[in-house]
């Protein structure tokens, strides 16, 4: 995905960091997603991201310093290790800042989770952004063309962050990284904690269930477990579902995804509300798990939504 220029050095020294690393041999770097390449001619220093789960590769990568701004939390709030870092890069806007706002604080480079990021209205196209001298990089999971887009797992995940490790010249950090999760994969497929385990993803939704199916991030974390989902054999990453096929299967656990727009609370109340969903076994026995919404979609922190699941089931288990 990324490519270094033909004369860059076979190894660089054993420890990288973001500061050692911003001016180098390894430049400039062309990153490339989604059919669209941007070359990178120096380490970026101003970067915006307009996502959670791209603002969440820079602050696990260690690069809040490299960062001019960022905007669009999925979940109620940061994850709790990287609330320092977060707090300490400007908020461009709640949700997609104005392409002036954008703009205001000369980016060098914009890094997203989502093509709808690179409307007009909003960062301006890939190719705008070039003209302006601005790298930018789509998370490939975000890619328009479907056959661009890989399938939801943790090794394109990883591919991902090595992308980005490479464009800010931190390879080293993006490795151990990935090495660190691949540890943690390992480790919840030894203790297959939802082994015999039925689970509904419960994302949104009242009249219809918006569910977790077999083709997107739950899926990947409930597959890590080794639970079962109850809508794996459903193509795509979510789908809405009669509650009628919910209260057929009567799974054992209801996964609640934890969203800004869509809270846990707001589904345990609606469950517990319903006089037909009330009487649900996991209902009846308040056998949740609560996963951020951030958690079950494709980013670094997927392997901390599968850790999470498998610490609560193995809870309820106990």
């Amino acid at each position: 995905m990324l490519a270094g220029c033909a004369d860059a050095p076979e190894s660089e020294p054993a420890a990288v960091s973001a500061a050692d690393s911003r001016e180098g041999p390894a430049f400039p770097v062309d990153v490339a997603a989604c059919g669209h390449t941007s070359t990178v001619e120096t380490a970026p220093e101003r970067a915006v991201t307009l996502n959670q789960g791209a603002t969440e590769v820079m602050l696990a990568l260690g690069l809040e310093d490299r960062m001019a701004g960022t905007a669009y939390l999925d979940d109620p709030e940061p994850p709790t290790r990287w609330a320092d870092a977060y707090a300490s890069v400007p908020v461009i806007s709640k949700e997609y800042p104005k392409r002036e706002e954008l703009l205001a604080v000369d980016p060098d480079f914009v890094y997203a989770s989502y093509a709808s990021a690179f409307d007009p209205k909003v960062a301006g196209t890939p190719k705008e952004l070039d003209a302006l001298g601005v790298a930018s990089y789509l998370s490939p999971f975000g890619c328009e063309d479907d056959s661009l887009r890989p399938e939801p797992s943790f090794e394109a995940v990883w591919e991902e962050i090595e992308a980005v490790g490479s464009a800010f010249g931190v390879s080293d950090d993006a490795a151990e990284l990935v090495a660190e999760q691949q540890d943690v994969v390992a480790g919840l497929a030894d203790d297959a904690a939802g082994a015999g385990t039925t689970v509904f993803w419960y994302d949104s939704g009242d009249k219809t269930a918006l569910a977790g199916v077999g083709g997107g991030g739950p899926q990947v974390v409930i597959d890590a477990t080794g639970a079962t989902n109850i809508f794996g054999g459903i193509d795509g990453g979510w789908e809405d579902v009669s509650w009628e096929k919910v209260i057929a299967a009567d799974p054992d656990v209801i996964a609640l995804a934890d969203a800004s727009w869509s809270t846990a609370d707001d589904k345990i109340a609606y469950l517990e509300k319903d006089p037909v969903l009330s009487q649900l076994r996991a209902v009846q026995d308040k056998s949740y798990v609560v996963v951020p919404y951030s958690q079950s979609t494709a980013g670094v922190t997927l392997v901390d939504g599968a850790a999470s699941l498998a610490e609560q089931l193995s809870q309820l288990s106990s």
